[in-house]
């Protein structure tokens, strides 16, 4: 699995109304509104590379409101879920 995190600067007056359209996209898991300076935050889980093109540059770039967006590709993930996983599994 492949994670990707997309911060998303988008119209202010429309950010739950854009918000929902990109949580609706096949490959978004999750997405936050956020303060500072991004508006919205997407989490991107899929199984290749290239799915990542398909939904951000193919799907939520398109989505009407969304001015601008910057993509960062995890490498490893850390949270105390996968480590109890870990553990439940003789690990």
């Amino acid at each position: 699995m492949i994670t990707a995190i997309v911060f998303i600067h988008a119209e202010v007056s429309r950010l739950s109304e854009i918000a929902e359209q990109i949580a609706a996209i096949a490959g978004v898991s999750e997405v936050y509104s956020v303060t500072g300076d991004l508006d919205l935050l997407a989490m991107v889980r899929v199984r290749q590379h290239d799915d990542i093109s398909r939904v951000v540059a193919d799907q939520l770039n398109k989505v009407d409101g969304v001015l601008s967006t910057q993509t960062q590709i995890a490498f490893q993930t850390f949270s105390q879920h996968d480590l109890e996983d870990a553990f439940s599994i003789g690990l």
